[in-house]
């Protein structure tokens, strides 16, 4: 009951439902694809609840193991609290029974992350996503990132997921750090955005004994994740491909590797354009290629240039997308 005394403080923000999820849902399975939504806004730029249960019903028809709301992909730096809580909520509402709603809760100071996760938990999320704070990222070295991450587990109602993301933090979460979280009984995986594939393997291997889970952060990489062990995987390029990632996942797990390669090999070049080339815009742009409400995002993320948008057609149409 130590998680109970701890956020005390916070039970006015939690519902009947979220408690009892939080305590008769025993360890979760995090294993499958999840795309990290993105948040569609007006042309004013607020957010645009109804082009965002269009895309979940959209969403609904792939058999994704659920969806991960707030990430990156979710522009979560330009939302307000309140926005971010109340697209959570919104998602909740839509999603479909049996699928699996994680969400980003991650802030720069660890009391504004127990706070958000405990209205996030309200919300209706089954497990957050705590990026790691970076701003003074010359100090956030291994003991002060597992001194947060476990004030934050200790006070979350529900599981909490580690989340790396070098690229977007320029800090990576230590291995040894990974390594000693993985043994808090409220710390349930990492999401490992940084693509080191030896080092995903090696968490891997030496969280075991702790029934440890990993995710793959990008579909660029998400076969050779499954090879080292990884269960699953957050990908920004499921809101476009989705069917086909949940297809490279279903190869994987059945050991048809050699069908899986080829699918991974034509993943590539898109994930890349939509992730580290390009960005949320061109993933936002390529979204409304295949169907999906996408739309510009929010200031101070600028539209893609045409050249920019030629070579994201390019990069999905060489590759039998388009």
């Amino acid at each position: 009951m130590q998680c109970a005394r701890a956020w005390g403080p916070l039970r006015p923000l939690l519902t009947t439902r979220s408690l009892l999820r939080a305590w008769s849902r025993g360890r979760l399975d995090l294993s499958g694809i999840y795309p990290p939504i993105a948040t569609p806004f007006t042309a004013e730029q607020d957010v645009d609840y109804q082009q965002l249960e269009q895309n979940l019903l959209k969403h609904a028809k792939i058999p994704f193991k659920g969806l991960v709301v707030q990430g990156s992909n979710g522009e979560y730096p330009y939302l307000t609290e309140e926005e971010r809580v109340e697209v959570v909520r919104a998602v909740r509402r839509s999603l479909p029974e049996g699928k699996l709603l994680m969400a980003g809760s991650g802030c720069e100071s660890t009391r504004a992350t127990v706070e958000l996760t405990g209205k996030m938990a309200a919300a209706g999320a089954d497990a957050v996503l705590v990026v790691t704070p970076c701003f003074y990222k010359g100090k956030m070295d291994g003991r002060a990132l597992i001194h947060h991450f476990t004030k934050v587990a200790d006070s979350s109602p529900v599981p909490v997921v580690l989340y790396s993301v070098p690229a977007n933090t320029g800090l990576e979460l230590p291995l040894e750090a990974v390594v000693e979280l993985s043994q808090h009984p409220n710390i349930l995986g990492l999401k490992d955005s940084g693509g080191d594939i030896t080092r995903m393997g090696l968490i891997v291997h030496k969280t075991k004994a702790q029934d440890f889970q990993v995710l793959a952060g990008s579909a660029g990489f998400l076969m050779a994740a499954y090879c080292v062990g990884a269960v699953g995987g957050v990908c920004a390029l499921a809101n476009v491909l989705g069917q086909e990632l949940c297809d490279l996942e279903r190869l994987c797990q059945s050991g048809r590797w050699e069908e899986a390669r080829l699918l991974q090999q034509r993943l590539i070049e898109p994930n890349a354009a939509v992730t580290r080339k390009l960005g949320v815009p061109a993933l936002k742009r390529a979204m409304e290629w295949f169907g999906f409400h996408g739309g510009a995002c929010r200031s101070p993320l600028q539209p893609l240039t045409e050249a920019e948008t030629q070579q994201l057609r390019k990069d999905f149409s060489t590759n039998g997308w388009l």
